[in-house]
């Protein structure tokens, strides 16, 4: 029933003639996460500013599309716009990999910068594939969960890792675990039955999957920040008229601004709560600390290697 409902939303939307004013926003994350909290505030002021005219519905939770599925219903005109963790589109271009790249950029205001790098060339990529970029909402700095303390990486061997894009998967290869891919909605089920002993991700994932119910260690390793992109099918958006254009592009401008500005705090807030929940918050050793940067030193200059000019111009761009 839910397949027909969803096959019958759709068929819809693409039935919808040009002028159709109710617009359909997928989203992978539930109704806590912040991105999806800044998509509901998003669609709130299109709504507001338009009158009405233009009103999106935002289907949080993967509850319309798979997370995985959703750039390609946004591409067909399936949807209108959609959000998308960008990793996961790191098979299709190198490019879309900059922010899962470890220990590149594991502060804020670095992650910033990197953005800021790679910005043109992710937008021009997006619009190739007829899109176009909105805005972006950065995860708070990605750490080691994992069922017993690690110290060292020779812990973790063995283990099978969550992992939730390309470059994930090479870092649990050379970690010398076994690379397991995970959705958010299932991380509990997989660690409760054994599927996955261990995963790096933000203590927000980890606060909304309730982790303390089937892990017991958060090591603050912070690799690195990625971020969720929102993209428009390119075709629609220009068949809008250039006033309710300018206040889609105003909504996004406001709303990037404010998850830069709310993504430290959530972090540090989320990161709270899975101590006062009973797991064991620590500080990496500094041999942890050191194996993981070399293997991030690895992955970087393999990353560069898959396209030198593009990723070459991103680096020269960040590390400038």
């Amino acid at each position: 029933m839910k397949k027909l409902t969803t096959a019958l939303m759709l068929s819809s939307v693409i039935a919808a003639p040009a002028f159709a004013q109710t617009w359909h926003m997928p989203t992978p994350y539930g109704d806590g996460n912040l991105s999806t909290q800044l998509a509901y505030s998003f669609a709130d002021e299109i709504k507001n500013t338009t009158a009405g005219d233009l009103e999106i519905t935002v289907h949080s939770g993967g509850s319309l599309v798979n997370h995985t599925e959703i750039p390609r219903a946004v591409r067909s005109g399936q949807v209108q716009m959609g959000e998308i963790f960008m990793g996961i589109l790191g098979n299709e271009n190198a490019i879309f990999k900059h922010d899962n790249i470890p220990f590149l950029a594991t502060t804020y205001s670095d992650a910033e910068a990197l953005w800021e790098a790679a910005k043109p060339e992710v937008s021009k990529t997006l619009e190739e594939r007829g899109l176009q970029l909105l805005y972006t909402v950065a995860w708070p700095a990605q750490s080691l969960y994992s069922e017993m303390p690690v110290n060292q990486i020779s812990d973790l061997s063995g283990s099978k890792m969550r992992a939730y894009s390309p470059t994930q998967s090479r870092l649990a290869d050379l970690m010398g675990t076994v690379p397991t891919t995970i959705q958010t909605p299932d991380i509990p089920q997989a660690f409760s039955t054994g599927i996955i002993q261990a995963m790096i991700t933000s203590p927000s994932t980890g606060v909304e999957s309730q982790a303390w119910d089937y892990v017991n260690h958060f090591t603050d390793v912070k690799a690195w920040i990625p971020k969720n992109i929102v993209v428009v099918n390119k075709r629609a958006f220009r068949r809008l008229d250039k006033s309710t254009q300018d206040v889609i592009l105003a909504a996004a401008e406001r709303v990037e601004k404010e998850g830069w500005e709310k993504v430290a705090e959530r972090g540090e807030s989320d990161k709270a709560k899975l101590a006062e929940a009973g797991m064991q918050v620590a500080e990496p050793s500094e041999k942890l600390m050191s194996e993981l940067k070399e293997i991030g030193q690895t992955i970087i200059q393999e990353w560069q290697a898959e396209d030198p000019n593009a990723v070459g111009a991103i680096l020269k761009n960040y590390q400038h």
